[in-house]
Parts: structure tokens; C-alpha cells; sequence
């Protein structure tokens, strides 16, 4: 289903994230976790993609799996890292073909272990340049959908890491909507004030696209600590730290309390009138199922557009 259609049925939007297998063990091991989280009738889940096309052919073929063996609407990443543009047209027809409706379009990260890359021989430069590729794809008649792919966009609430200035992030996020995007889903966040804030700067920047939330629950403060490398300065506020302090380093308190603090966050949100909920799932479902039934949202029910 189209974007602009998920939203005209939903005043809220609930999905989810996964991340393509890399053998068949931890491919069935996803499959569990998504036939766990099926009946919670996410709006749509995202599909990531690998740090230059490394995870391709594994993001295809799971979008692709997604699209005809569950019930859920799969929306794949794509990056401009290590692409040229017939790549990227082949990887477009093929989603296509396959009847998938939308695309997250991404500036990717650098490629941390291939020898001799060269962001300059790209053929995208920004997300901005993706965008406005995809969107001239569908207007060429390629897609079945007259629209073309419905196309959604990342934001930072706590700031791009790769633009300090956070009055020129604002133009590049800009752009990227002037270019044809749809939606915006953002990075992970733990306080709720730089989401609202990021929202209300969006607004000022005459940016009127939807705006959904990252969730992303600490489950161990070993993954506390990756997710800060990963998402490059994450900030992660006092009320937080000291509940976690106050586990002791027991693991399973840990869990509960990432949980609840991810659980609270959402209730905040939706009293605030978030346009929708996006879940980080790691690939697991308890976290998710858990913080769902929190929000009184278990057995897929959704909140209709009054």
C-alpha cells in the first residue's frame, strides 16, 4: 500500500524495523520474530540495507518474502553508498515487479572495511539526489502505481552527526522533501523534548510531511553502549541512566526497565499527537510485543483518523 494511502487510513502508524539474515539459521530465527510480531498488524516494517549494497540481494530477498508470504507491507531502505545509477534503476524495476510500494531513501553510511572508497564516485552525493531519482522513476510510467514509489526520508533530532549546524540540517532535510519525499522517520531518541523540538523546527522550515518517532528500548547496557557508537552521539538522559544504575547490573532488570522508559516514551508521544511510531526491533519481538501491549495496542488495533 502506498504511504500517502497508510496515512489516510491511520491517524497514528505503528511499524516496525528488521534487518536482512546473513545465513538460513538466523533466517529462520527473523521468521519466528516476525510471525510473533504479525498479528500486531504493523502499519508497514522496514526492511535495512548494508553499508554499500553488502546486504543487497539479502534485504531483496527478504522484502520480497515479506511481500508474499506474510501479510505485512515491506518498505525497503536504499542507499546512495557505492551505487551507480543503472544499479539503482535495476534495484527500482525489481521492487517494482514485485509490487512494493514505497522506499526509504538514504544518504547510507561510509563503508567502514571496503579498501579504496571514494564517497566522490557515487553517483548520488546525498539522500536529497536519491530521492529526486526515485521520484523521476515513477513519473516515467515504471512503476504500476501512477505515483511511484512513496518515498520516506531520515531525521535527527539530536542532529545530524555529519552537519553541525543545525540551521543548514534543517535545509538539507528540506531538500530532501522538496525533492519528492513523503515522510520522514527519524533516528532514535531517547527524550522526548528534541523529537518535539525537531518537530516544531520542521515545521518552521515549511516541512508538512508526516513526522514518525524511532523507538529503540535499551535491552543491556552492553547494547546501551553500541547504540551510542551507532547512532553517533545518542544522547541518553539522567532519569534514564539512573534507573539503569539502579538494576545493579542485573540483566533481567535492565531489560524491564528499557522497556518501561521505552513504553513511557510512547505514551508521551501519542498524547502529544505523534504522527506515528516506528520500532527498532534489533531483529527481537519480546521488547516490542511488550511496550505494544503497554499502549493497549495488542491483537493489531490501530487508531482510525476521526
Amino acid at each position: 500500500m502506498h504511504i500517502q494511502d497508510i496515512f489516510s487510513r491511520h491517524q497514528t502508524t505503528f511499524s516496525f524495523e528488521f534487518f536482512p539474515p546473513k545465513s538460513a539459521d538466523s533466517s529462520e530465527v527473523l521468521f519466528r520474530t516476525i510471525t510473533e510480531l504479525e498479528p500486531y498488524a504493523p502499519s508497514f516494517v522496514s526492511v535495512t540495507y548494508g553499508a554499500g549494497g553488502s546486504t543487497r540481494e539479502l534485504t531483496h530477498n527478504l522484502v520480497v518474502r515479506l511481500r508474499s508470504g506474510t501479510s505485512l507491507d515491506p518498505i525497503p531502505h536504499l542507499t546512495c553508498v557505492c551505487h551507480t545509477r543503472e544499479d539503482i534503476c535495476g534495484i527500482l524495476e525489481r521492487y517494482a515487479a514485485a509490487g512494493v510500494s514505497n522506499i526509504l531513501a538514504l544518504g547510507g553510511d561510509p563503508p567502514r572495511d571496503l579498501a579504496g572508497y571514494r564517497k566522490e564516485n557515487d553517483a548520488f552525493q546525498h539522500a536529497a539526489d536519491l530521492v529526486r531519482f526515485i521520484r523521476e522513476f515513477g513519473a516515467s510510467g515504471a512503476h504500476p502505481d501512477p505515483r511511484g514509489f512513496g518515498i520516506g526520508v531520515a531525521g535527527f533530532p539530536e542532529g545530524h552527526p555529519a552537519t553541525p549546524n543545525r540551521l543548514l540540517e534543517m535545509d538539507h532535510l528540506k531538500a530532501k522533501v522538496d525533492a519528492g519525499a513523503n515522510y520522514i522517520v527519524t533516528q532514535l531518541f531517547f527524550d522526548n523534548r528534541d523529537f518535539l523540538d525537531f518537530r516544531d523546527r520542521c515545521e518552521l522550515a515549511g516541512i508538512t510531511v508526516p513526522v514518525i518517532a524511532g523507538i529503540m528500548p535499551v535491552g543491556s547496557v552492553g547494547g546501551m553502549r553500541r547504540m551510542a557508537d551507532l547512532a553517533a552521539g545518542a544522547r541518553f538522559p539522567a532519569k534514564l541512566l539512573r534507573a539503569l544504575a539502579r538494576c545493579g547490573g542485573d540483566a533481567a532488570a535492565v531489560e524491564h526497565v528499557g522497556i518501561h522508559y521505552a513504553a513511557e516514551q510512547c505514551l508521551d508521544l501519542l498524547d502529544r499527537g505523534v504522527r506515528g511510531i516506528h520500532f527498532y526491533t534489533l531483529n527481537k519481538s519480546d521488547a516490542t510485543r511488550r511496550i505494544y501491549e503497554s499502549l493497549g495496542l495488542k491483537h493489531g488495533v490501530v487508531i482510525p483518523r476521526i
